[in-house]
């Protein structure tokens, strides 16, 4: 089953190790691909729409910090995860 990180969460890259990105989104299409998440620079923040990153899961080589988690993030994850499966099959 895949797994997404919560929103807010950081990380580097392993094409891009000296630079830290916060997760923004989760599940994008960008430039007709899918993505896991898109993502701005941080400590920057978002900068504008030229200015965010989209990756997978595998490109990320560390977690700095994992974002917030509750109850509605939880059951947001598990719906969307759910709604990916979906379309596999």
């Amino acid at each position: 089953m895949k797994k997404y990180l919560p929103l807010g969460s950081v990380v580097s890259l392993k094409k891009a190790q000296d630079a830290k990105f916060i997760i923004i989104g989760r599940s994008q299409i960008a430039d007709g691909s899918k993505f896991d998440y898109s993502a701005c620079l941080y400590p920057q923040g978002f900068m504008g729409a030229d200015k965010l990153y989209a990756f997978n899961n595998d490109d990320v080589d560390t977690l700095y910090f994992i974002g917030m988690q509750d109850d509605q993030e939880f059951a947001y994850r598990k719906a969307l995860i759910e709604a990916e499966e979906k379309e596999v099959k």
